[in-house]
């Protein structure tokens, strides 16, 4: 895997010379690019397709991650964007008032387009080659297609209408009129048909990664009986890329080690990170994650991106049965070391919780993997501002630091992939399916598959056999009183219908939380305005960070379409983009 990464970091001089998405939006065509004829050869189109690949981490200004990744940036229920000083004002805005003018949007739009572009390229030219054989074709169109349908995934959530733009397309002033869902939903299905089930090199999407990411899409349209169709193949057989029958990782920690990536049979597709490449930069190393480490910590910067008092309070299980509280979990909240300083005493929460927790957010007085005890409000530049905690999921081990830490920069680098499926995730939409198709047995089953791994006693976090010595290890004895059991048999069904899906939603939020997941489930669902609405509302008595902050229903399910690129449409006099309702 890692030596994929350094190709994608390095063999991209033919790709970026036919890549055309700058402030230009797609019309613009760079001079001394090499001819698509002299690339139709069997190295040619490989280049293209690894300059494809590498758009997957396509960053822009302010260290944002604005091309699929966690965009941690756009700000759910999960997260305080935790500046807590008033910086980076570009990011602010949208946790709640973001206007068409906010250059984030414009460089995530850009980041996006300029992946379709690459994609468009690997097919043209793949389509005049004579030296590929037909498999190997289908299956080169087969990764380009899915690349294409994942960075049009990411467009049609975020912004909704925008126009599509193929490898056939000569007029790139499209209008956004049309619903994209079905083209997004033929690229995947290509790709299923087409792509290999195995691939030669770690880190390229298979047939079980395609399957997975066409049953994402059938539950975005709400295709219920589609969606679990595609989501039993790849429970039932699937493989991942490297011939490993697709499973759990055994610990719950395990998603987020990189020693573990190469042969985990739990991702399905990622974006390959790799620290201490020799390019000068940490642009294959978590660039657009650089801000979200602890502030006046071992990593030094930026303390943004921090998890929020709501998000910590969901990890409360009840001690009678160790099942999360579902309705009313800020009623039962975690004990929280806020305007504590770090030399005051603060003894941590004694009551039930969710081990997830702590593999999840840093909180005072436990164990931050194996960097020593978290400090508190050291680390946090106003926990008045942005409450107590610390992103966790993001961070390397100290063990293992000269392998995938990377310091080029002002700011942290790391070789963490960040995970865009995995199995967890589809055991997840396969529960919503089950559900929503009144299979209530077949959902609970998925949803304690999830918390069986969770309740593994050994992927909880340890106490230090020394607290003022890490390095020694961790003892027998558990960092905080984890309790977290199984839903009881007939559970699901006894409850009925809505009650199996708020558990469903529920265990998405805990299991897969800063992971940019959140705020377009909860748009999706139908849920974002009461929601956001009630966490807002919540959070704003707690911090100080979300005061003023609400959400807007039929406006801010989507974010405006980029001014500059409606400025840029313009024919005649007239733009051939249309903004989204509520920001005209």
């Amino acid at each position: 895997m890692k030596a994929f990464k350094t190709i994608l970091a390095t063999c991209l001089a033919a790709s970026l010379s036919l890549q055309s998405c700058k402030e230009e939006f797609l019309d613009y065509t760079p001079q001394g690019a090499l001819g698509e004829d002299l690339l139709a050869t069997k190295e040619g189109v490989n280049s293209l397709l690894i300059g494809a690949y590498a758009a997957l981490d396509g960053q822009g200004n302010y260290g944002l991650n604005i091309n699929g990744g966690t965009a941690w940036a756009v700000g759910p229920d999960n997260a305080i964007y935790g500046s807590g000083y008033g910086g980076e004002s570009h990011a602010m805005p949208l946790s709640t008032s973001v206007e068409p003018i906010n250059e984030f949007l414009n460089e995530r739009w850009k980041a996006s387009y300029a992946g379709v572009s690459r994609c468009n390229a690997v097919l043209r030219v793949a389509a005049k080659t004579k030296e590929l054989s037909d498999a190997d074709l289908r299956n080169i169109i087969g990764q380009a297609r899915f690349l294409r349908g994942h960075y049009y995934f990411e467009l049609k959530r975020m912004y909704n209408m925008v126009p599509w733009i193929d490898e056939t397309t000569t007029d790139f002033k499209q209008p956004n009129d049309k619903d994209i869902w079905p083209k997004i939903e033929d690229d995947f299905k290509y790709a299923v048909e087409n792509v290999t089930a195995t691939q030669p090199e770690a880190g390229r999407i298979n047939k079980t990664a395609a399957q997975a990411y066409l049953g994402k899409v059938y539950l975005y349209q709400k295709k219920y009986s589609e969606a679990k169709a595609s989501f039993d193949l790849v429970i039932n057989t699937g493989i991942t890329s490297r011939g490993k029958k697709v499973d759990l990782n055994p610990e719950f920690e395990d998603n987020h080690r990189p020693e573990k990536e190469l042969d985990s049979p739990e991702a399905l597709f990622s974006i390959d990170m790799a620290a201490n490449v020799g390019n000068g930069t940490i642009a294959t190393a978590n660039q657009g994650s650089m801000l979200n480490f602890p502030i006046n910590s071992p990593f030094g910067c930026c303390g943004n991106f921090l998890p929020s008092i709501d998000l910590v309070n969901s990890f409360r299980t009840n001690p009678a049965n160790g099942l999360p509280y579902l309705d009313d979990y800020n009623k039962h909240e975690v004990k929280a070391d806020i305007g504590i300083l770090s030399s005051q005493p603060f003894t941590p929460d004694a009551g039930t919780l969710d081990p997830r927790l702590d593999w999840t957010a840093g909180r005072r007085g436990i164990p931050f993997k194996d960097w020593g005890l978290m400090p508190g409000n050291t680390w946090i530049r106003n926990s008045v501002a942005t409450g107590p905690y610390v992103n966790l999921k993001n961070i390397y081990w100290n063990a293992t630091k000269a392998l995938y830490y990377d310091g080029t920069a002002w700011a942290p680098g790391s070789a963490i992939n960040y995970h865009v499926i995995t199995l967890a995730d589809v055991l997840l939409l396969a529960a919503e399916a089950e559900a929503q198709l009144g299979n209530l047995d077949a959902a609970q089953a998925y949803v304690n598959r999830i918390r069986t791994r969770a309740a593994n006693p050994k992927g909880f976090v340890y106490k230090y056999r020394d607290d003022t010595k890490p390095e020694l290890g961790f003892s027998a004895t558990p960092a905080a009183n984890y309790l977290i059991k199984l839903y009881p048999d007939g559970n699901f069904k006894a409850g009925g219908k809505d009650y199996a899906l708020k558990a469903v939603y529920f265990e998405r939020k805990i299991e897969l939380a800063m992971q940019g997941h959140r705020f377009f489930d909860l748009v999706r669902w139908g849920l974002a305005n009461s929601f956001m609405n009630a966490y807002y509302a919540y959070e704003v008595t707690k911090v100080t960070e979300v005061t003023g902050m609400k959400f807007i229903p039929d406006k801010n399910e989507y974010y405006p379409i980029p001014q500059t690129q409606i400025d840029l449409s313009t024919v005649n006099g007239a733009p051939t983009l249309k903004q989204n309702p509520g920001y005209q």
